[in-house]
């Protein structure tokens, strides 16, 4: 697999429920992160005392993080909607050559930011609020 350009990483949300997703415009950096719990079940007869851990057991989550401008009215109206509603919806993350993760997130943190000489910014971390789906491409 050859380099990947950045740009093409798009983060995308379900609008109404439907499964019409609108690219969340403006993005300039997005971060995907996977995590798992483990589940501890070392006790007194474990082997040379050395940690034992339940499989496949403790939970998942999927955390989604992004900063850029505003770029699109419709979009960006989406995203405030949703954070001051605390709805959860399904959102794309779109992996160039290697695939597409889908499933249901909340918008757990939205920061606005300007500089007197620039731009007005903001960043969104979205934490996963059910199962997520994994299509490689």
């Amino acid at each position: 697999m050859t380099a990947q350009s950045g740009k093409d990483m798009l983060l995308k949300l379900d609008q109404t429920g439907s499964g019409s997703f609108l690219t969340v415009a403006g993005l300039r950096t997005k971060q995907l992160a996977f995590n798992a719990a483990s589940v501890d079940t070392t006790d007194a007869e474990s082997a040379g005392r050395w940690r034992e851990l339940l499989q496949g057991g403790g939970i998942k989550r999927a955390s989604v993080s992004g900063s850029g401008i505003f770029k699109d009215k419709s979009s960006d109206a989406q995203v405030r909607e949703l954070f001051f509603g605390g709805t959860i919806r399904n959102w794309q993350l779109i992996l160039p050559d290697f695939g597409t993760v889908e499933g249901p997130f909340q918008i757990v943190a939205l920061e606005f930011a300007g500089d007197h000489a620039g731009e007005v910014t903001f960043e969104l971390a979205l934490e996963s609020a059910g199962e997520i789906g994994f299509t490689a491409l």
